[in-house]
């Protein structure tokens, strides 16, 4: 059963190891639990729906509860409080495109605003309900879920927009091939929410962003059906899907996706290095991304995040001896982890493997090969579980990502990683740290995690998160980076969009929006700051 106030299923727990909890400890004091609300007093406080009847709309309270926050902190907080704030008023479940699209004409008919949702995943709020005098409804997807047609000749697979990951990758593998999307939201997340929030995976130096995997597709919107046809490549104008990546529901509700798949590999391998320092790892990792190896994927952490994920490893005697071990080759205090992985036929796995290795050697880093690089495989899912283990016992888990040209990804990630550290609040200390996730020849992805004890209500909590997201968004843009990178848009991050988009380009997506869907219906509020507030702030 899927947890009805955080991540993932009930019956998964990671709880935090008791090395993991002393280094916490260490460093930022013993911490204290905000109590949890039970289900049956958040039942209690859904207000009535305001809804009109419809067979394919659910307007019970723990249905409407159960699709009325993502997972973001403040939805986290919300949640785990139980003070949602708003409900949608009710939840349709379409099972095919032509039961949205009636939908979407019976929400005119009704006056009655509209919130696609995928797998509720959202980490910016882009499903919470907009405060309004119109009903609510959320449209979810997630009767959606087959895979609809696979084309073997042209390589094309078609799903329904509302199949989440596994299912993706399942109905994909009984017939040969893969997709290749893996976003840390891949147990829950869907192929059409990766389309309308422009994903990223984890492999997306083999496979592509979402960006490279999206042929076309099916857009329910206020104005009509949107087919976009699957052609290799074109000079015929922009390209529309173009302008359905990225768009968040505020055009249409993406209810058909069509992908560009692959055979399955021949083999697969993830490994871990260290390298002394991190100007020498972050110049190394830069040079075999501009050299265009065949790398599935790359990821440097700092020495910061490098100490943390040793520390919280749990195998104390085993990385004692690693500490020991990389010490003696020159990787020291402030030596940085590098995760590495090589998909695809054996011969050139094997070339790779030797190139890589050869060019980490070359700088003075040490391989260890493939142990460490299972252990990342085996819980590469886990990590927003790691909320749930350090919630219990009062520490607090956010991030948050933008993605820079090189010359900026040191400074960068430092005032990022200070504003956070500025604004925590309360005389209290927070752990920050930072690792780059998805390279290219340009520049980087920066994700940064930081933690920090609750306080002692759920408002002050709150507030403490909003003057370090807000600081942490302000020194993003300062420095030349998208305000996201992989999480998309939402309500959260609407605020800063115009420093990427500019005058024009916040003028030209409003008249796309307006156009789609001329009474404001979909999704208000969401990605174009334009009914709501900043980051929503308790009075």
């Amino acid at each position: 059963m899927r947890r009805w106030n955080g991540w993932g299923d009930s019956a998964n727990h990671y709880p935090l190891k008791a090395s993991g909890l002393t280094f916490l400890q260490s460093r930022l004091g013993t911490a204290t639990p905000l109590p949890d609300a039970e289900m049956a007093t958040v039942l209690q406080a859904v207000p009535a729906s305001r809804m009109p009847d419809h067979p394919l709309i659910r307007t019970d309270a723990e249905t409407r509860i159960r699709h009325a926050r993502g997972q973001s902190l403040p939805d986290w907080l919300a949640m785990r409080s139980g003070d949602f704030g708003r409900f949608p008023d009710g939840v349709a479940m379409p099972t095919k495109s032509a039961e949205v699209k009636r939908l979407l004409a019976w929400a005119q008919d009704n006056d009655v605003l509209v919130i696609p949702y995928g797998g509720g995943t959202s980490v910016a709020g882009h499903i919470n309900p907009p405060a309004s005098d119109k009903p609510v409804l959320t449209l979810s997807l997630a009767g959606m879920n087959k895979l609809l047609h696979l084309d073997k000749e042209s390589q094309i697979a078609t799903f329904g927009a509302g199949t989440p990951g596994p299912e993706v990758e399942n109905q994909l593998r009984e017939q040969g091939y893969m997709l290749g999307h893996f976003p840390q939201s891949w147990e829950l997340s869907t192929v059409g929410g990766w389309v309308a929030s422009r994903s990223s995976g984890q492999q997306s130096m083999r496979y592509g962003r979402i960006e490279q995997m999206f042929a076309g597709g099916r857009i329910e919107t206020p104005r009509g059906t949107l087919d976009i046809p699957t052609i290799p490549a074109s000079s015929a104008g922009p390209d529309l899907r173009e302008m359905i990546m990225g768009s968040e529901g505020r055009m249409g509700v993406i209810s058909e996706v069509k992908v560009r798949v692959t055979p399955l590999p021949e083999t697969e391998t993830f490994q871990v290095a260290f390298a002394p320092d991190w100007e020498t790892a972050k110049t190394l990792v830069r040079s075999l991304t501009q050299a265009k190896l065949p790398l599935s994927m790359l990821r440097l952490s700092n020495a910061e995040e490098t100490r943390t994920h040793l520390m919280l490893a749990g195998h104390e005697r085993l990385v004692s001896v690693l500490h020991r071990y990389l010490s003696l080759r020159g990787c020291r205090n402030e030596k940085c982890m590098i995760t590495f992985g090589v998909t695809g036929e054996k011969s050139l796995v094997r070339h790779t493997l030797a190139t890589v290795k050869k060019r980490i050697r070359a700088v003075g880093g040490t391989v260890v090969g493939e142990l460490l690089g299972k252990k990342w495989e085996e819980s590469r899912f886990r990590s927003p579980y790691l909320r749930h283990g350090l919630w219990e016992h009062g520490y607090v888990v956010d991030t948050f990502e933008t993605a820079v040209d090189w010359n900026q990804v040191t400074p960068a990630m430092n005032a990022m990683e200070q504003a956070v550290r500025d604004n925590v609040g309360e005389g209290e200390k927070v752990h920050v740290f930072t690792h780059l996730s998805h390279l290219y020849p340009q520049g980087s992805s920066i994700y940064t995690t930081y933690v920090f004890r609750s306080s002692d209500s759920y408002h002050n909590t709150l507030q403490r998160w909003h003057a370090m997201k807000e600081a942490a968004s302000e020194a993003i843009v300062a420095h030349g980076g998208t305000i996201s990178h992989q999480h998309g848009v939402g309500r959260d991050h609407a605020p800063w969009l115009h420093h990427e988009k500019g005058e024009q380009g916040i003028a030209a997506l409003t008249s796309l929006v307006k156009h789609f869907d001329p009474q404001q219906r979909l999704n208000p509020g969401c990605l174009l700051d334009d009914t709501q507030p900043r980051i929503e702030k308790e009075s």
